[in-house]
């Protein structure tokens, strides 16, 4: 970033995003109280800037502002400068960026927040060049008048801080109680409303995957057999795969596109969301059949493996948009290069293909895509069938690809979160167990231990880990999603030993998160005191971890046959049926745990004398799409699973089955093809 003639604070900090800022000549402290002590000895206010390091617009006011002479000294002079990695500091992040949506109705990153001595926010924003252009206030106009207010109307600075703080710690509340079934409809009702029938996706451009609403989707499909669910989420998931937004040559799928056909994508890629859409695209599977899906799956898989996985197993943080100083570099592409890799037929398919034109469709080069693509047109120039023009894309991609390597890499942030990993993990489990994949239930077992390894102390979890070091309480999302890896490492494998870290993980974010009888907090209560400690159920690029520990504690209360655990399922919703039923769009995580209460769902237990018969009905239960459904072999001794499975087990028969449904089990179903048929397998999902 800067030149290393400056060095600061940040140098000795392990995030990557800090260590791009550690050369400026900005003054930065870390968040800590050393930066807070110093602003009330020396009564300044503190500037604090919110970013991470993949992000596009982050560097491009670093560049602009934070490497600049005449901004840092500004900053310096008047102000206590703080970085802050929002994937390592969500619950600082979370807190500045509610106040940015109130004060301005808009946020995003780079963050950028003045605070009192006490962080108290009496002034924030997100992107500031250096001056101000195009009616967006510059550094070099704010400055100077957020020191002149701060000194010379303190009275008025203090008012705005009190304010903000009252206005963070109301929430948008009103009647807890019980979340009506209505409120399911309402949300399916909302997403059809805003959905493109036309390019699949909800809204206009930007047009983010938020697989949660397809998620969501494919469980309203099941529960209330509504094919326009299905139909909605299939046709999104189809078009994002056909995009620009889809990384056509290496595979992973960027945060976003900027335009409504998926075409032109903000390339930087996310963990959670290469998890949340291997989730989406498997469960797209098992209710369609669509071998289509299957390759996109496996192909992420591979991309993860390649790009994004540890040596030691878990899975690193993001992959930057931007490579030589510029977005998109490395995914770009000229009809020159392809004929300069392939040879010239295969060129000319690969052009044809995906439409890498001489004029391109993005500054003059061209993002590989299929939008609109015909294919019987493309059979017809070339005069070859449509099994002939897939053997050569098969030939051809791995060469590019090659060829793409040669590149200069964009930044890869290297950070393992506990939260991001215990969403791939559960992607990779269930992935796994649907294409009966073993190598991807491998790596998601691999990535556990590292979580177990590196960032479980016993008695609690921390939140980030890099270069050998575990650092930060961690957050409610990262207990939320690691249970649900572990339950799908369990439902994947048979392990007993993933259900017994499901029920410790429980108990721990139980003990350590939960208000009373209600919800959970987002932060440890050993967790550093912040302005506010939030309890939060609006999702967002990633699901509430409210909604997340619902849906999970609901299931393992189920596959334990513990109430305890349904119970506190049970709180959450209570306590957020007033913001679901004036967000229902924004509360989906939350509501699938509601459908799940309403859909009943079953337990399965499987026994019988023969093994291979055993393994083929759970070969067959992974690969349905049973969202409701829990299912285990019998369990010995002091086991996690004994309350559910005690007293049911059948050596008797080859096979028998063992189910319960509403809080009643039926009598055993034996032999193959009965419990097929008992289960409804043959009639597919």
């Amino acid at each position: 970033m800067s030149d290393s003639e400056h060095t600061n604070r940040l140098i000795n900090e392990k995030s990557p995003y800090l260590l791009q800022h550690a050369h400026n000549p900005v003054d930065w402290y870390p968040w800590g109280e050393e930066a807070f002590q110093r602003a009330k000895e020396e009564n300044k206010p503190v500037f604090v800037s919110i970013g991470y390091s993949t992000c596009h617009w982050c560097h491009v006011m670093a560049h602009e502002s934070f490497e600049d002479q005449e901004v840092a000294a500004l900053i310096n002079e008047h102000f206590i400068p703080v970085k802050v990695d929002r994937e390592e500091r969500p619950d600082i992040d979370a807190i500045y960026m509610e106040a940015c949506m109130k004060l301005t109705g808009q946020g995003g990153w780079p963050l950028n927040a003045f605070l009192t001595p006490d962080q108290k926010p009496f002034y924030i924003g997100t992107y500031f060049p250096k001056t101000g252009k195009y009616g967006r206030p510059g550094m070099m106009d704010v400055l100077p008048q957020l020191h002149d207010v701060y000194t010379n109307d303190p009275d008025r600075v203090k008012e705005i801080g009190d304010r903000m703080k009252e206005a963070l710690e109301v929430r948008a509340e009103s009647g807890k109680g019980e979340l009506p079934v209505s409120t399911l409809h309402q949300a399916f009702g909302q997403l059809a409303r805003q959905f493109d029938g036309v390019y699949g996706g909800f809204g206009g451009a930007p047009k983010f995957p938020s697989p949660h609403q397809l998620l969501y989707l494919f469980r309203y499909f099941k529960w209330h057999s509504e094919p326009l669910a299905f139909k909605m989420a299939d046709l999104t998931l189809d078009a994002m795969a056909s995009g620009g937004i889809y990384d056509q040559v290496g595979s992973g799928f960027a945060r976003y596109s900027v335009d409504e056909y998926w075409l032109v994508p903000h390339f930087e890629k996310m963990l959670y969301d290469q998890a949340m859409l291997m989730l989406a695209y498997t469960e797209a599977f098992q209710v369609s059949g669509d071998v289509r899906y299957a390759g996109i799956i496996k192909d992420l898989f591979q991309f993860i493996r390649r790009e994004m996985t540890h040596p030691e197993g878990g899975f690193y943080s993001a992959i930057d948009a931007d490579s030589e100083g510029a977005e998109g570099t490395y995914y770009l592409w000229t009809e020159e290069e392809v004929f300069g890799v392939l040879d010239e037929k295969e060129a000319e398919i690969v052009c044809a293909v995906y439409d890498i034109t001489p004029g391109g469709n993005f500054e003059g080069k061209s993002i590989p895509n299929m939008v609109g693509l015909d294919m019987d047109a493309v059979t017809v120039e070339f005069g070859i069938s449509e099994e002939e023009v897939e053997r050569i894309l098969d030939e051809s991609i791995p060469k590019m690809r090659a060829y793409r390597e040669t590149r200069v890499y964009p930044h890869l942030d290297d950070k393992i979160l506990t939260s991001w990993n215990g969403l791939m993990i559960a992607a990779l489990a269930k992935a796994g167990a649907t294409l009966s994949d073993s190598s991807m239930v491998a790596s998601a077992m691999r990535a556990a231990d590292f979580i177990t390894g590196n960032l479980d102390a016993g008695d609690q979890l921390f939140a980030r880990w890099r270069d050998g070091e575990a650092r930060f309480h961690a957050y409610l999302d990262d207990y939320a999603y690691l249970i649900w890896g572990q339950l799908e490492l369990h439902q994947a494998t048979g392990q007993e030993r993933y259900a017994k870290e499901a029920v410790r993980l429980a108990s721990i974010l139980e003990d350590r998160f939960a208000d009373g009888p209600g919800a959970f907090y987002f932060t440890d209560r050993d967790g550093e005191s912040l302005l506010t400690r939030s309890k939060d159920i609006l999702d967002g690029a990633l699901p509430s971890g409210n909604g997340i520990a619902a849906m999970q504690l609901w299931r393992l209360g189920k596959l334990t046959a513990d109430e305890r655990w349904v119970r506190r399922a049970e709180k959450i919703l209570a306590e957020f049926a007033g913001e679901a039923g004036q967000y229902p769009n924004g509360t989906l995580s939350l509501l699938m745990a509601r459908m799940a209460f309403e859909a009943g769902g079953r337990e399965i237990v499987v026994t019988g004398s023969r093994p291979e018969f055993r393994a083929e009905l759970l070969e067959a239960l992974r690969e349905a799409f049973l969202p409701f459904d829990v299912w285990t072999e019998p369990a010995e001794g002091n086991s996690p699973l004994s309350g559910l499975t005690s007293g049911k087990t059948d050596n008797s028969h080859p096979l028998t089955a063992f189910v319960c449904e509403g809080n009643v089990c039926r009598a055993p179903v034996h032999g193959s093809e009965q419990i097929v048929g008992a289960l409804g397998l043959d009639e597919g999902t």
